[in-house]
């Protein structure tokens, strides 16, 4: 599952925000704002996908989609969940199409803006604009 999240996660870098990225397996030592939603697998799995940025990509993302060189945090956290939204969506779309599982994804929600220590079945980082997004998911 994490990997149809990452693959959208970098489509997202690829073709949204259209910035070069590098994959690792470690999670970021510095403060993150953090969402996440709920998905629901046909054969009734849950789980909690965490989405979380650090302020220099999330104002990079802020900034080419709004146009604002400077968001305050109640912006930031808004561009967050929209990003959260839409890289989980297109990560429903990629498992649909290789027929391995379908999902339905729930509202996501804004959790926190501190370092990222959630207990976690699996991440995945991706270094983009000298920030850093990790995605996470945690079966429930």
């Amino acid at each position: 599952m994490v990997s149809f999240i990452v693959q959208a996660a970098e489509n997202f870098c690829a073709h949204q925000i259209r910035l070069p990225y590098t994959v690792k397996s470690l999670l970021p030592k510095k403060r993150t704002l953090i969402a996440y939603l709920d998905i629901e697998t046909k054969n009734g799995e849950k789980y909690r996908v965490y989405i979380g940025c650090d302020a220099i990509l999330i104002q990079c993302i802020s900034e080419i989609f709004l146009g604002e060189e400077l968001s305050d945090m109640e912006t930031l956290k808004d561009m967050l969940l929209e990003t959260t939204n839409m890289i989980v969506g297109s990560a429903k779309v990629l498992s649909e199409e290789q027929q391995t599982s379908s999902f339905t994804i729930s509202t996501p929600y804004f959790s926190e803006y501190d370092y990222f220590t959630m207990n976690t079945d699996g991440y995945q980082t991706l270094y983009v604009a000298n920030g850093e997004m990790t995605i996470a998911i945690k079966a429930l």
